[in-house]
């Protein structure tokens, strides 16, 4: 049986336990430092408690410990690595081979013992059959691939290591491959490897020729849309993918609630059409709750990138923020833009006072406004200057629908069928409850019940079902067999409801027995049996440290280069990427049919930059011109 994973990204313990609520299996989260999202840290107190929540669903957390890490800093890691573990986390998520040796080996005087499972990180590039295998090699129990993959290379790599598969199925893309992107470090001097990118994909910049022609102005030319795979899972799952991860560690709760929910229905029915092939990989079912619409929450339009191996259209130039629904066409304004009457896009649309709205200005600006009174296809709000008559209007914040997400949250439960059977002693009543929650725990209590026969026996089988068969704490309960006699004991609804309080109290207190899947500990290996597939390193290996580089030249690599964030290498490649600016915008030679035409540039206050075509390959590059 194959278990299915919906991996959840976590900013704070807050949006971790809501994510559990809506249908979580595993949590990534990140401790104090050295994760990917420096606005993102946790204390490790936090880490425990959300360790805690959810291990009583059998929810595992990874937590993300996945920055380049330089020398000085390698003893703070290694700590930090036995804190979580410590704390509970199921496994950490890491980049630098630094943290693969020294969970063998310890770190200087500390030689405590690293057990957890290591996952190697999509900062790690995973994309070819030989890196995969490279990277099993070391002892790396998960592989988080490479998004830019189409599902033919993912069978491949699938076909080559034994160990769990991890993909991205749902959020913002970096345009870049993962972990190779070093625009952000070139520019601004703040590195994506060391959790402080300024998303320079984002920005805005004009496209020119060699010849100095502006052939784009002022667009998001390296902005990409958002990703959605919710219809695709099944074909994931068969490819050989056993965790489905949502991109999100800075993304608000409403945002984290809405999506793990639509995916976690998604998953549901894909376990339910193949119940002998598939399962979740945690226990518990949703109770309640909203009906989840991504279309509603944070996006820039949604794309299946390269899924299918063939190119579309990705980009999100004209808006790298979020735009939204489209809800209609302005077509009608008063004098000072404050009334705004809106031809609606299609019947059923409602409007509500609050909603936040997206258009694009005459002059390619994203603006936005709330809509302060709506009333049928009429907006009130501030006088808005950029807005004009046939501008389409889209809508980015839906305010019934967020507060539909606060009103009516999602609980989680765990089944407990209870068999009550009742005996006499000594002439009085004894009740003996026997509970199997879902995850397999048992246990068995009696409760003396007095010594008085119940006269309307009808009416206490009744109750006793009722007063069984209730919820407490994360329990639902279900009596499943009331009785081994006609006669019932009389018993009150206080008495009965202390029995559920008690058999809920005892299976708190034995750990829930939590699903296996692959998760392997880490298993130590001999560094030189394992082959580097390259005989030198590059920077765009993200060497930063002495440990690393051991581990690479114990592999079989005949040098080591440094990082790009300690070298800064003159004329280096500081993007690679699946996504071209020349396809997006239909100049392509080999599927348009243009001519070749050279390189092109990118210019972004006062700098240059230089794009270049691997059409072999098809990939674009970018580098300082």
């Amino acid at each position: 049986m194959k278990q299915l994973e919906l991996l959840a990204p976590a900013r704070d313990v807050q949006v971790g336990i809501a994510a559990i609520d809506c249908g979580a299996d595993a949590v990534y989260i990140a401790g104090p430092q050295f994760g990917a999202r420096q606005a993102a840290g946790n204390s490790i107190e936090d880490i425990r408690r959300l360790c805690t929540y959810a291990h009583r669903f059998g929810v595992r957390i990874f937590v993300a410990l996945n920055t380049i890490i330089y020398d000085e800093e390698l003893e703070a890691a290694y700590r930090q690595m036995i804190e979580v573990q410590e704390a509970g986390a199921d496994a950490l998520i890491i980049q630098d081979m630094a943290i693969l040796e020294m969970a063998g080996s310890g770190f200087g005087d500390i030689r405590e013992n690293i057990r957890i499972p290591l996952h190697a990180s999509t900062q790690c590039a995973i994309r070819t059959p030989e890196q995969a295998v490279f990277l099993e090699s070391l002892g790396f129990s998960r592989l988080i691939l490479e998004r830019e993959l189409s599902l033919d290379q993912i069978r491949a790599i699938r076909n080559a290591v034994t160990c769990e598969l991890e993909f991205f199925v749902h959020g913002a893309l970096c345009v870049c491959y993962s972990g190779q992107c070093y625009l952000s470090e070139k520019i601004a001097g703040r590195s994506a490897n060391r959790g402080a990118c300024v998303q320079a994909c984002r920005s805005r910049y004009d496209l020119m020729d060699a010849s100095g022609r502006v052939l784009v102005k002022d667009k998001a030319l390296l902005s990409l849309k958002d990703y959605n795979l919710r219809d695709r899972l099944e074909e994931l799952a068969e490819a050989g993918i056993s965790s489905f991860k949502i991109e999100g560690r800075l993304k608000n709760a409403s945002y984290v609630k809405n999506v793990v929910r639509d995916y976690s229905i998604a998953l549901d029915t894909l376990a339910a059409k193949h119940p002998e092939l598939y399962e979740r990989g945690s226990f518990g079912s949703v109770r309640g709750g909203f009906v989840p619409d991504t279309a509603k929450t944070f996006n820039r339009g949604y794309t299946q990138l390269f899924l299918d191996g063939c190119r579309g259209k990705w980009a999100s130039m004209d808006a790298a923020k979020s735009m939204g629904e489209e809800v209609g066409r302005i077509s009608g304004l008063n004098r000072d833009r404050s009334v705004l009457t809106v031809e609606l896009s299609q019947k059923g649309i409602s409007l509500n006072n609050g909603d936040g709205f997206s258009f694009v200005a005459r002059n390619g600006d994203v603006c936005g406004f709330r809509g302060d009174v709506c009333e049928g296809n009429t907006i009130k709000t501030r006088p808005v200057e950029e807005i004009y008559s046939g501008a389409t209007l889209y809508r980015n914040i839906n305010a019934s629908f967020e507060k539909e997400l606060d009103r009516n949250a999602c609980t989680r439960m765990l089944d407990v069928r209870v068999t009550l059977d009742f005996d006499r002693n000594d002439d009085r009543w004894i009740v003996r409850a026997s509970a199997s929650s879902e995850d397999g725990r048992r246990i068995t209590a009696s409760y003396d019940a007095g010594n008085q026969e119940a006269n309307n026996q009808e009416r206490m089988q009744e109750m006793v079902s009722s007063q069984i068969g209730k919820n407490t704490g994360i329990y639902s309960f279900k009596a499943v067999r009331t009785s081994s006699h006609t006669i019932l004991p009389f018993m009150s609804a206080s008495f009965l409801n202390s029995i559920r309080r008690d058999l809920s109290e005892k299976l708190d207190a034995i750990p829930c027995n939590g699903k296996d899947l692959l998760l392997r500990k880490i298993e130590i290996t001999d560094k030189s049996r394992c082959l580097f597939p390259q005989k030198k390193t590059s920077y765009k290996n993200n060497i930063s440290n002495r440990l690393a580089e051991g581990v690479y030249l114990s592999c079989g690599a005949e040098s080591v280069q440094p990082a790009y964030e300690l070298c800064h290498t003159d004329g280096a490649e500081l993007m690679r990427t699946r996504y071209c600016v020349r396809y997006e915008l239909g100049l392509c030679p080999k599927h348009h049919g243009c001519r070749e035409g050279g390189p092109l540039y990118l210019l972004n206050n006062g700098q240059r930059f230089v794009l270049r075509f691997d059409c072999r390959n098809c990939e674009m590059t970018l580098s300082e011109a």
